[in-house]
């Protein structure tokens, strides 16, 4: 019987701009929703120049800290409104050319952090981080009390009130001195 392995990884883009994006998708609540925060940040490569052309997805809980069971995805084309009940926490975002992304949400409640994942040109494996707000308990959660001080740093969000506004930056680093902690889920990378 021949051995058998796995298909090695690919590098992502920039093809997938063609597909993936579409009207609404960094929206999973409207900005006048009661409520809703801003997440933005730029996507640096290893060179602090920002990235043009990643893709960041994010996953969440809602504002009760429940892992949403909607259906679906985001705000569509053809469905300009969006209720409570329809609350998915996922998003998708394509960087502008200064690298630069953003999503309109609600904080999510405990656990108080957004999961994001990285798409870019040239990473053979998407990457996996948090961004943690701020305001949450940082010392109960196990992956942030394994890392030193300067390491954590890197998953936390700045708050910021822009207008009346919350908003929270979080930067993602993909390679040098201020590196974004990424994590490994098991079997991911086979």
């Amino acid at each position: 019987m021949p051995e058998s392995r796995c298909t090695p990884g690919q590098t992502v883009g920039p093809f997938f701009s063609i597909g993936l994006p579409f009207p609404g998708d960094n929206q999973l609540v409207k900005a006048a929703h009661p409520g809703a925060v801003r997440l933005h940040g730029t996507v640096y490569d290893g060179a602090n120049e920002p990235i043009p052309d990643a893709l960041v997805e994010l996953w969440q809980a809602d504002a009760d800290g429940r892992a949403p069971r909607a259906p679906g995805s985001l705000l569509r084309a053809d469905r300009d409104t969006r209720d409570d009940l329809a609350f998915t926490g996922f998003g998708r975002c394509a960087t502008d050319v200064d690298g630069h992304y953003h999503f309109t949400t609600v904080a999510p409640g405990a656990p108080r952090f957004f999961a994001l994942t990285v798409f870019a040109r040239g990473l053979l494996h998407r990457l996996f981080t948090r961004a943690y707000l701020p305001d949450g308990d940082l010392t109960v959660d196990p992956a942030l009390s394994s890392l030193d001080a300067e390491r954590r740093a890197t998953l936390l969000c700045i708050a910021e009130n822009t207008s009346g506004r919350t908003s929270y930056r979080f930067d993602i680093h993909l390679q040098g001195p201020r590196e974004t902690v990424f994590l490994v889920y098991p079997g991911e990378l086979g």
